[in-house]
C-alpha cells in the first residue's frame, strides 16, 4: 500500500503489521499419537478469508502498540484469555497482489499457557472454535497461516519467513 506524505507530497510505501497467536496444547486424549493440538477459529463476516480456519486470535498492531501487546489484546478480544506465556515463532513478510492492502509483516506467537477457558467472544466474526492436531489440520486454512503451522509441526520454522513473493 502507498500513502502520500502530506509534508513532501511524495508517495511512501506502507507495510501493515499484524500479530497472530496459536494456542497450543498436548492432546488430552492422545491415544493415536497425534500429539500437539492448535486452537483455530472458522472466520465469517470479516471480509477476508471467510469460511477458512485461522489462528484463534489475530489482528492488526495498533499505533503505539508492540507486536506482543497486540497479541495479548487480540487473545482477550477474540477468545477471552489473558496471561499468555507468548513464545515468538516467526515474522513473515508477505504480499498478496490481488488485495487492496498487499504488503504485510506478520508476527506469529505460540502460547502453551494462559488464564481462562478459550471461547468465542465475537460470534459475528467466528462461526466455530476447535482444537485440531497439528498433524491433521482442517481445510481450508488461511494459506499463509498454513505455512506457519506446517513449520511448527515439522519443527523447522525459520525466524523470518516469506509468503507470496
Amino acid at each position: 500500500m502507498t500513502v502520500q506524505d502530506p509534508a513532501t507530497g511524495k508517495t511512501r510505501f506502507v507495510v501493515v503489521p499484524a500479530s497472530y497467536v496459536f494456542l497450543l496444547r498436548e492432546d488430552p486424549d492422545d491415544t493415536d499419537g497425534t500429539g500437539t493440538e492448535v486452537l483455530l477459529q472458522l472466520r465469517q463476516n470479516t471480509g477476508y478469508m471467510d469460511g477458512h480456519w485461522a489462528a484463534a486470535a489475530a489482528g492488526h498492531v495498533e499505533r503505539g502498540e508492540t507486536a506482543e501487546t497486540a497479541a495479548h489484546r487480540e487473545a482477550l478480544e477474540e477468545v477471552g484469555v489473558t496471561g499468555l506465556d507468548l513464545v515468538f515463532a516467526t515474522a513473515m513478510q508477505r504480499t498478496a497482489h490481488d488485495l487492496p492492502i498487499d504488503e504485510r509483516i506478520d508476527f506469529f506467537f505460540t502460547a502453551r499457557s494462559w488464564s481462562g477457558e478459550p471461547r468465542i467472544v465475537e460470534p459475528a466474526k467466528c462461526a466455530d472454535l476447535r482444537w485440531f492436531p497439528l498433524s491433521a489440520l482442517p481445510d481450508p486454512l488461511v494459506p499463509h497461516e498454513a505455512v506457519v503451522l506446517a513449520g511448527l509441526r515439522r519443527g523447522d520454522l525459520p525466524a523470518l519467513s516469506h509468503h507470496g513473493f
